[in-house]
């Protein structure tokens, strides 16, 4: 499976859920490591640098990102918040966050593992609290579990990106049709 990270949902908080891929199937976990969470942190943009995460940072980032998920897909069922995902990302969310500063060239943000992780919990209360929820929707692929922001025209989007699931699903739909095509013109 491919180890790079993917950002196609739309928000980082999501993108962050994202990261334990096929989750009622092969289950593929991207924190496997801790380098594996500092480059989410620095690929997703929310920081240009960070301390090198420990074991620790990973089964804490874990924590939340499951939260994450649980919460977000109790938001767009509308179903009740589990108590125990909203004390998880809560706590997360009231430590201190990583703070961008302005230099010579631009913006420039730094941050320790426990600042990333709480810029991703901010992130992800904002977006529970606002008003793209109406907008959440879950990849229509069936092995796929990631839920993303539909921003589409008339929100018919229906793949959390078609470069990953969409085109999967656009060929698998026309092979079928290709061996069915045969059968059908014999009878």
């Amino acid at each position: 499976m491919n180890l790079d990270h993917v950002f196609v949902c739309g928000s980082p908080p999501l993108d962050f859920a994202a990261t334990l891929r096929a989750r009622r199937s092969v289950r593929f976990e991207m924190f496997a490591s801790p380098d594996r969470l500092d480059a989410w942190y620095v690929e997703s943009g929310l920081v240009d640098r960070i301390e090198p995460c420990g074991q620790d940072d990973v089964e804490q980032a874990i924590a939340v990102r499951e939260a994450i998920y649980a919460l977000v897909t109790a938001r767009r069922l509308g179903q009740e918040y589990d108590t125990g995902a909203l004390r998880v990302l809560n706590d997360a969310a009231r430590r201190p966050p990583a703070v961008p500063q302005l230099t010579a060239t631009g913006r420039h943000t730094e941050a320790t593992p426990e600042q990333a992780l709480s810029s991703v919990a901010r992130l992800a209360v904002e977006l529970l609290a606002g008003t793209d929820v109406p907008l959440l929707k879950e990849c229509g692929n069936p092995e796929c579990t990631r839920v993303y922001i539909d921003r589409s025209r008339g929100t018919r989007r229906q793949w959390c990106g078609m470069e990953s699931c969409g085109n999967k699903i656009k060929a698998a739909a026309y092979r079928a049709r290709k061996r069915s095509a045969p059968a059908a013109a014999s009878r």
